[in-house]
């Protein structure tokens, strides 16, 4: 319907229009130069991810609303710079995905990775389900903790088990390393107070089979803030 200009639009009607203009802007994130370097022929896949996350990701709560225009740097581009620490042709198991990160993006910019996402809340899941079947990825979605018999059982002997922002260094040792066969790794993507967390955490990961913790920093040239990925072997 046609707003008739001579009717005064009430507080009300102008406080909803604005919310719809703000909401409108806060969804454009257009992929910056540098994503099609990173994805490639798959960049249309990682534009589609980012209009999942701004619009079915905030409206259930995945991704916060402020987090919007900045999809693509801080999360997006930050997940899929992990590649530059995962080999050709891993099997690679992301726990507690979440909205999919970094295990989506690093399905997108690497085909030849085998990708399984674990995550234990349902509504979760479901989300990336959908996000998996509208892209088309050959992408397991497995509901669970990393750290049940029955998802061990499941999808162990992984390769490489990555996460973000999943939980401290050493809780993350303890719920990954069992998903990871003896000679693979667990690679998260952890901030710049990293090497604190490894000296503090330390016990904790030789309990859980862990080797001597290398830190990688990735992303240079891609992100403006380059992030740091912390590799920790399965040692028996």
């Amino acid at each position: 319907m046609t707003e008739d200009p001579s009717v005064p639009r009430t507080a009300s009607a102008e406080t909803d229009a604005r919310r719809r203009d703000e909401l409108a802007s806060s969804t454009e994130s257009p992929a910056p130069t540098v994503a099609a370097e990173v994805f490639g022929d798959n960049l249309r896949l990682a534009e589609r991810y980012a209009e999942w996350l701004a619009d079915a990701g905030t409206e259930r709560g995945l991704i916060g609303p402020r987090e919007v225009p900045r999809l693509w740097d801080r999360h997006i581009l930050n997940s899929a710079v992990l590649q530059e620490v995962i080999p050709r042709g891993a099997r690679v198991v992301d726990v507690g995905s979440g909205a999919g990160l970094p295990g989506i993006p690093l399905a997108i910019c690497r085909p030849d990775l085998s990708v399984t996402l674990v995550e234990p809340l349902l509504r979760r899941a479901t989300f990336l389900e959908e996000v998996v079947a509208d892209l088309g990825l050959p992408v397991r979605v497995v509901r669970g903790r990393a750290e049940e018999k029955s998802v061990v059982s499941s999808i162990g002997g992984a390769d490489v088990v990555t996460s973000r922002a999943v939980a401290p260094l050493g809780k993350l040792a303890k719920w990954s390393l069992p998903l990871v066969r003896v000679g693979g790794s667990l690679r998260a993507l952890k901030g710049s107070s990293v090497r604190d967390e490894i000296a503090r955490d330390r016990n904790d990961i030789k309990k859980a089979r862990g080797g001597d913790a290398t830190v990688h920093e990735v992303g240079l040239g891609v992100l403006e803030s380059p992030t740091y990925v912390v590799e920790i072997p399965r040692v028996k």
